[in-house]
């Protein structure tokens, strides 16, 4: 089994239709996807997902934005994948995302930048369980 890693597609990429796109980049990078589903964030759950945040001054905004809409989230698979799919992903801000990068094709702001990813080992090891039971991630 290789390294887990957890990913949302964020609320503008899935109103902007572009959930299939998204996962068809992550598979074609060689990740597999060990479970996925589409969910409406409360409130509630938004704010505990990124209360590492709750200090600083966006917090509010982030809160807001991730319960304007649904979001597809995600259980990723394979070896490194955490840095793989940080590397996929690109830059937090999409101005500054390489070509071939989901947020430098889906992303339109720092806020809204089509998706999220662990930042590391002990933060999958949290946002993993945190949307997805041990039952849920396909062998």
């Amino acid at each position: 089994m290789g390294e887990l890693t957890f990913s949302i597609i964020k609320p503008d990429a899935v109103q902007n239709g572009k959930i299939g796109d998204i996962l068809k980049m992550i598979t074609d990078s060689g990740l597999k996807i060990k479970a996925t589903k589409m969910i409406q964030l409360s409130r509630v759950q938004a704010e505990g997902f990124y209360a590492v945040h709750k200090e600083r001054p966006f917090f509010g905004e982030l809160v807001e934005y991730m319960i304007s809409g649904p979001c597809v989230v995600s259980v990723l698979e394979g070896d490194n994948a955490i840095k793989r799919y940080r590397d996929l992903m690109g830059a937090t801000n999409p101005a500054d995302a390489e070509e071939g990068t989901i947020r430098k094709a889906f992303g339109a702001s720092i806020e809204a930048n089509a998706c999220h990813g662990s930042d590391g080992p002990d933060t999958a090891a949290i946002e993993v369980p945190y949307f997805f039971s041990s039952l849920e991630l396909v062998n």
